[in-house]
Formats: structure tokens, sequence, C-alpha cells
């Protein structure tokens, strides 16, 4: 199917459909091609049980999936947003994992004067969705990093530019992520990419490191590094031989549930040399071998706060936004204080916050107040600054559970039972075992099943631990403990409370998690002996529209 039809050449016919209303979208629309134009359906909000085949009903509504390429936004763009959200989306939007922005509860008959809207201010929701080249993200503080290497967001853009659009990568495998960053710290997660470039010094020279095929979901996969000093501008030729790479891969057009790159090392057989080899034969240049790199130990990273940036006399004011949801008439506060105190520059981060660049220092408290009045805290708990979700059941025809109000529901309980607590803690929750919550990465990561209790079926997790990355990256462990959503505030308090009981020293959660066993983390999550439980295999098919 996807071969029959450029969906970025037909813009003429979901105008159509726009005029006749939903009922006249045909399915292969529906189901396929609306998702090059960063739309799918919405799920029903009973997810996917409320369906067959491993996927809800849709809702006669759509989703709309705003690309922010590196989280770069203007304060005007932001306010089109707003306005698109306050008249078509009922007055709310979802900041990604990604730094997209995602609106929903859009109707069909609405969508070519959103995306009109949009293309006046710059923005677009092409390929956000779709097999084709996702939101290429990176440092939302380019430019303006204290100890960053380089600004690489030039190459965010150039490279959007070169991949997105252009009809010879419309139909790729699947869709492909790509990473290009330029901190020391590595906050866009370039090991659980497709491409990520890290910046690293080789003499007097910045480059980059390179990784390929990283990937959550159901079968995760840290990316692997291979032995390339990518020169600034050979980043683009060689991003560009990747993707042709995966686009090549008759392999991974067989099975549409194993068509990542990442499969690639999966299943067939490939390693990084083998890789690097292909890129070396599409490129007319010579790639140098690996420079040094440094991995940052510590990458919990959210942005919210002051901080200092490198321009003398100026600040950044990073708001946490509680689950990524925010309001239209927090995005215009946000945008006239960017407009008002800074130079109108704002940030999406892939932790779903939101920050304010350029602030003279000496406003920046005053930013800070305004953003918390609006109910977007400067500050805030470690549970509220670590805690990530997933779309949920809510929206995402995948969903098992519901995740945006059970987690602002997990944080009320965390802060109320743990006050003191004040250590960095990442906990990422999704709703099924596709992972767009990116729960194999976190201290904390819990997946969304169904439990029966009392003849009842009610939203629960199973618990997988000690996930990270950086220095130490590895994927979180399942431990075979799975209780009910109303249960995890008591699991979560039992594990910290333990914790801090026990560890020696200033000993990291992660540390503590493995230095017990599968068998004692569930006695004392469950505060008692407890059987292992055994981790459901995914509902069905990963989506176009899953984030991760």
């Amino acid at each position: 199917m996807k071969r029959e039809k450029n969906p970025w050449e037909a813009l003429a016919e979901l105008r159509t459909f726009a005029a006749k209303g939903f009922d006249a979208i045909p399915p292969e629309w529906l189901g396929t091609y609306l998702r090059w134009w960063g739309v799918y359906t919405q799920g029903d909000g009973a997810g996917v049980l409320g369906g067959r085949n491993g996927e809800g009903k849709s809702a006669p509504y759509l989703m709309v999936r705003i690309r922010v390429t590196n989280g770069l936004l203007l304060a005007h763009q932001v306010r089109t947003i707003a306005a698109v959200a306050e008249k078509y989306a009922r007055g709310g939007a979802d900041i990604t994992v990604r730094q997209n922005v995602q609106l929903h509860w859009v109707a069909i008959e609405d969508l070519p004067e959103i995306l009109e809207s949009l293309w006046r201010v710059g923005l677009t929701t092409t390929g956000s969705c779709g097999d084709d080249t996702r939101n290429i993200t990176g440092c939302p503080l380019a430019g303006i990093d204290a100890s960053e290497l380089i600004d690489a967001s030039p190459l965010a853009a150039q490279a959007t530019r070169m991949l997105v659009g252009d009809a010879r990568f419309y139909n790729l495998p699947r869709k492909f992520k790509v990473t290009i960053t330029g901190c020391r710290d590595w906050c866009s997660y370039p090991e659980i990419n497709d491409v990520g470039l890290t910046a690293t010094q080789r003499g007097d020279e910045i480059g980059f490191s390179m990784r390929v095929g990283g990937g959550l979901s159901a079968d995760p996969h840290l990316a692997v590094r291979l032995n390339a000093f990518i020169r600034w501008n050979q980043v683009l030729p060689v991003l560009r031989a990747a993707a042709e790479i995966f686009r090549d891969a008759d392999a991974l057009r067989e099975h549409r549930d194993r068509a990542r790159l990442k499969h690639l090392f999966l299943r067939h057989g490939w390693t990084a040399d083998y890789f690097l080899g292909e890129l070396q034969r599409r490129v007319p240049f010579r790639i140098d071998e690996a420079a040094p790199e440094v991995p940052p130990a510590d990458v919990f990273r959210d942005h919210a706060g002051i901080h200092r940036q490198k321009q003398e006399g100026y600040s950044y004011v990073g708001a946490s936004v509680l689950r990524g949801r925010i309001t239209a008439e927090q995005l215009v506060v946000a945008a006239n204080l960017a407009e008002a105190f800074g130079s109108g520059e704002l940030r999406t981060t892939i932790s779903q916050n939101l920050l304010i660049a350029n602030v003279p220092t000496r406003n920046a408290e005053a930013v800070a107040r305004e953003l918390t009045d609006a109910g977007l805290p400067t500050k805030g708990s470690p549970f509220a600054r670590g805690t990530v979700a997933c779309t949920g059941s809510q929206f995402c025809k995948l969903g098992i559970t519901e995740t945006k109000s059970f987690a602002k529901w997990l944080v009320g309980e965390l802060d109320t039972r743990l006050p003191g607590f004040d250590e960095q803690l990442k906990i990422n929750i999704t709703g099924c075992p596709n992972s767009c919550g990116q729960h194999w990465i976190a201290d904390l990561g819990i997946e969304g099943k169904k439990l029966n209790v009392g003849g009842k079926l009610v939203d629960a997790y199973y618990f997988c631990v000690g996930g990270g990355v950086g220095l130490h990256a590895s994927l979180a462990r399942p431990i075979g403990y799975r209780c009910a959503a109303a249960e995890v505030p008591d699991a979560i308090e039992r594990l910290l409370r333990t914790w801090g009981e026990e560890r020696t020293g200033d000993e990291p959660l992660r540390a503590f998690l493995g230095r017990h066993s599968d068998d004692e983390l569930r006695s004392i999550m469950a505060g008692t002996a407890v059987e292992v439980a055994l981790r459901d295999p995914s509902p069905g098919r990963p989506p176009h529209s899953l984030e991760m």
C-alpha cells in the first residue's frame, strides 16, 4: 500500500475528506496515509481492550502531532499552537518525549485550517508520524548551554530539510528516529535512537561520535557505537547514507513488528563494523576512526529551574510540565513571558518540559514566579520532576491503562508519603509493552497491564527497575512484580524507604537495585514474599503513531 501512494503528494485528497467529513475518509487513509501528515485516529478511551485484533476502536477525532525540530520554538509559534489548541483541541496539548507537541480531539473538517495556521508561522506536522524520519531531537539548551561542546541545532534543522518531505525517504520500513546533540550530557538519549550523533573533541576539532540501532518498544536495544569520527561537514551525507541503508534493507520489510533498524542487529547478524562498512561504501570520503569520548555519568536532566547560560548576564528558566500536559492558556503565558523578559525563544524537552531562554538573570526569579502562578512550577519534588507518562488509553488504541491522570495521582501520593525525599529519580509510566513512556531506561519503569481483582479487571502495572543511559547505560530488568494501579504508591514507598534505611553511604538507587535479587525486590515492594508474575507480550503490532 505504501508504494502505491506518497501521501505527501496527495494533500488535495486530504482536503476533500475534510470537506465531506470523517465518514468520507477511506480505510487506507485512516489506517495509513494520514500518518505521513502527522495525524492518526484517536482511540475511543477504552484502549486496546475496547477493540479486537490487538487494537482498540477509533473515535471520530484525530490526533495531530506538531514537529518541533530540536525543541526550538518562538513566542509567536507557541501562541499559534495555543490558539489552535483552544479553537480545535478543547484547549489542551501534550509535550512528548521527542519534543513534539500533540493535539487531541481534532475534527477532520478543521484539519486544513490547522495545517495552514501552522505553516504560516513556520511549523509543520509533516513526517511526525508514519514510516519516515520522525522529529529530529537535540539538546534544548543548544547555543546557550555553558558547558556544551558545540551548538548542533543547525545540523538538526538541515537534516530535517534533507529527509522530511523528500519522496526518496517517504517509504522507509518503519519510523526512523535521529538525535544530534552538542551537549556533554546526552540529554536527548542517543542510546535509544536509530541514529545518535553526540559531539566529541579530537584535538582542536569538534566532531561527532555515532551510534546506530537504538530503540525501545517490546524488543529494547541500546544503540551500538561505530568506530567513527564524523566531522561537522560529514554529518549530513553520513546521516543520509544511514537512512538509505535502512530504506534499502529488504529484510526489514518482511514483518512490520520487526522492521526497525535495530532488528538488523537483533535478528540479521549485523555488527557495528558491518554497518560502518556499508556507510563507508555510500559516502565519497574516508570516515575517520573514532575519537575518545566521555559519556555522562549522570544524565538526569529535566532542565527545570533557573540556570545560568553561557551568555554573560543571562539565564534560562525551565518549567516542570507534569505529564507533559499543558493548557492553551499556559502556552500563552509562557510565550508572553518569553517576549516580555527574554528574546522570545522557548524550548521543549524530552522530559516533556518547557523552558524560556535568554532571560536577563535579574528578571529570572520574576519569570519563575509568573510561570509557577500559571501552574508551570520551576521547582518541584523529585517525583514531579522525574515522572514521564505516555498517552495511555485515554487517546491511544494500543493503551492498556490510563496513564496521564494516574501519573498526576501517583506524584501526589508520593509527595504526601515521602515529603523529605530529595534524590533524583526517574519514574517512567507506559500504558502498554510498546514503551512510548520509555520505561526501559528508568530507575523505576512501570508497564501497563490489567489485573483481575474481585472479578473485575482493573488497571495494573508491572515493574522493571534499574534502567539508565550514559556511562552505565543498561535496560531496566523485569523483576516479576505486578500490582494494581492503586497499590503502586505502596510498592514505591516501601522500596524507597528500604533503600534509605539500608543504603551504604551515598549509594545510588541503581546500585541498590543491582545488589538485590528479583526475589528480594519483589518482597520489598509487596511487603511480603510473592510469586513471580510473568510479563505479558505486546497486545498488538506497534502502530505508526507510537513515540517510542
